[in-house]
């Protein structure tokens, strides 16, 4: 368990002072002007020697993706661009730190953007966070106030812009090319890559986007040391994560932990372990609606970490662990998120805008067992040409959960096939 000393969030739960002189007595904004001098290349070099990986569910180090931009700038001015729509469904880490301790980011915002010799960053948040977007723009106009953001931000002579944009409700512009066209004022559609926008990204200058909770993290890990952050958790899963729990627990709530951290462990200690306890889970979705669902017995065991649960063709994502009991009617479950994934499509490509709305219908039909047996193998099939076969990820998103309810709930969709027929033949007889 993650002892109090290594936690970044120290105010996830609101207990205490959000504002400037609260976030200041628990550290922030202390040396920052330090850190800034330390130079651009200091920073990439410990954000890469800390292992910390995206938050926002890819998983690409966050270092490496910030060593993408232009060491050497060609006239074009260079941006960071903060993801806060936090549209997964199960997610809802993002909004907490921004209701509850944005200074971290808003300090986050600024180190980040001397790592990439940024002049701005601009915060796209959810268009429905109305009263975060209040607190985050509060935070900022502290820190502006206080002359840590602005012209000669902590009196260093670096010129430095945070600016808040709202979204307005899209699930598609979580994808970082399609948040991009919707912070230009165009519709919120992917863009294909190359060019990547670390050379072509926001009004066509570099770019880099990231996570709220990834961007936030980045002050404690420069303060504290790469090898800090290095030392928690597993190989290649560094650090603390935030994980959401919701679903059938006792208590549900949001929790920082350690990468690595045993599942059953995690909801036990921290969420009031499953309603009626660990025998009567059913499945859990370990890392937000997208990924696969997992069945019981893998996870008494597995690990929460991005290998991990790769190794068991799930993933961690956004670390959104949705809990589901035995009273849970696990194809009505997917097929509500296939719904889902079908009005989300932006529609812009032929697998995902078709193939969504067949899945969703098919499992509608799934639901009620007025199906074939043939069927389920037709379904897994056209999930795998989703899957991998779209300009982003929303494809792989709509299929996994499918694909993942096919593997280990297979016996369930062919039971529940099998009663419709026979109840049908009663009644014709």
């Amino acid at each position: 368990m993650l002892s109090d000393k290594d936690r970044i969030f120290t105010n996830l739960y609101g207990l205490k002072d959000p504002g400037i002189d609260g976030a200041r007595a628990r550290g922030d904004w202390a040396g920052t002007a330090d850190l800034i001098a330390k130079g651009d290349d200091w920073i990439v070099d410990e954000l890469k020697e800390s292992g910390l990986r995206g938050r926002g569910g890819a998983g690409f180090p966050t270092g490496l993706k910030m060593s993408f931009m232009p060491k050497v700038s060609d006239g074009r001015p260079h941006y960071l661009v903060v993801n806060a729509d936090e549209g997964e469904p199960g997610t809802c880490k993002d909004r907490e730190i921004i209701r509850h301790d944005p200074h971290k980011l808003v300090e986050g915002c600024l180190l980040s953007g001397v790592a990439m010799r940024a002049e701005a960053a601009y915060i796209y948040i959810r268009g429905e966070f109305y009263r975060e977007a209040e607190q985050l723009q509060a935070a900022i106009d502290e820190a502006y106030a206080a002359g840590l953001l602005g012209e000669n931000c902590c009196g260093t002579g670096y010129t430095f812009d945070v600016y808040v944009h709202r979204g307005m409700g899209a699930y598609i512009c979580g994808e970082e090319t399609a948040l991009i066209e919707s912070l230009e004022g165009k519709k919120g559609q992917p863009r294909l890559k190359p060019p990547f926008p670390a050379n072509v990204g926001v009004w066509g200058c570099p770019t880099t986007v990231n996570n709220v909770e990834s961007i936030a993290a980045v002050p404690t890990i420069l303060r504290r040391g790469g090898a800090w952050f290095a030392g928690l958790g597993r190989e290649n899963n560094t650090g603390t994560k935030i994980f959401s729990i919701s679903g059938h627990v006792n208590h549900p709530c949001n929790v920082e932990e350690e990468m690595g951290i045993p599942l059953k462990e995690l909801i036990e200690k921290h969420a009031g372990g499953v309603i009626g306890g660990w025998d009567n889970l059913l499945a859990i979705i370990p890392g937000g609606s997208s990924v696969p669902v997992l069945p019981k017995d893998i996870c008494d065991t597995v690990l929460m970490d991005f290998d991990s649960l790769k190794a068991e063709k799930s993933g961690l994502g956004t670390a959104a662990v949705i809990v589901m009991d035995k009273s849970t009617d696990i194809v009505a479950a997917i097929a509500r998120l296939a719904s889902f994934y079908q009005h989300e499509s932006c529609g812009q490509c032929t697998p995902c805008r078709e193939g969504t709305g067949w899945m969703a219908r098919v499992m509608d039909r799934m639901v009620r067992g007025d199906a074939e047996v043939e069927e389920i193998d037709s379904l897994l099939d056209v999930s795998t040409q989703i899957e991998g076969h779209t300009i982003c990820a929303l494809g792989d998103a709509a299929a996994w959960p499918i694909q993942g309810l096919i593997r280990h709930f297979r016996p369930e969709l062919e039971a529940r096939i099998a009663t419709a027929k026979q109840a049908a033949n009663t009644r014709a007889a």
